[in-house]
């Protein structure tokens, strides 16, 4: 059964890797770019794994920025997390020893695959949420040091490179749109979004659409679920 269920992370990983690999690649050349080598990129992408911080990590760095600066930036950047992680409390409820890595491995992309995952029986669902964690992961740190390696043999003009994390965030939306029939969630999620980036700015918007999301979502939870 763990075979199976291997190979079914493994499969629905596949997106994941394809914008993994290239998004590892983009910032382990920028890091090397700016004088951080390998041995960074392995460790950041290692320890830290968070894509958008660590490239937000490279200008802290070269800015030499104090810590109370990385530490407001690093929960600006990731307080989204919150949010996720009240969602996964359930989910990831009595899942024993990997639950301290499932935790620290939620990132954007393997939460829309574990959210939308329902095995019945509680131990494959935790060893699946695991493993597609683990290879998530394994992905980013395998293109974050190619990166490295390819920045530091072949010149690059790394000029909006960073991009390709917004499209990584596109390319996730589309496919979760096509992969159900009830969108009002996505549509929930646009129109905050838009209307505190209006509001608030593009600097600040971030915690406030989501605390909009969360409550607009628990406040039309059974709705949802009925059209799913």
């Amino acid at each position: 059964m763990k075979n199976k269920l291997i190979k079914r992370a493994f499969l629905d990983t596949l997106p994941v890797m394809s914008g993994y690999i290239v998004l590892g690649i983009g910032f382990g050349i920028v890091l090397e770019k700016n004088g951080y080598g390998v041995w960074w990129a392995l460790l950041m992408s290692t320890l830290i794994y968070a894509g958008s911080m660590q490239y937000a990590g490279i200008e802290l760095l070269v800015s030499a920025a104090s810590l109370p600066a990385v530490a407001l930036t690093t929960l600006m950047v990731n307080a989204r997390h919150l949010f996720y992680g009240i969602s996964m409390i359930d989910k990831y409820k009595n899942a024993g020893i990997k639950k301290p890595y499932m935790i620290f491995a939620l990132t954007d992309e393997t939460y829309s695959l574990v959210c939308s995952e329902k095995y019945e029986n509680e131990k494959d669902r935790h060893f699946y949420f695991f493993i597609v964690s683990l290879f998530d992961q394994i992905y980013w740190v395998t293109g974050s040091v190619a990166g490295s390696l390819i920045g530091s043999a072949i010149p690059f003009d790394t000029n909006g490179i960073e991009f390709s994390m917004t499209a990584l965030f596109v390319t996730v939306f589309v496919e979760q749109w096509l992969s159900t029939k009830n969108h009002a969630s996505a549509v929930l999620g646009l129109v905050a979004s838009a209307l505190c980036l209006v509001i608030f700015g593009q600097d600040s918007f971030l915690i406030p659409s989501m605390v909009i999301i969360l409550v607009s979502l628990t406040l039309m939870r059974g709705k949802v679920k009925d059209y799913e």
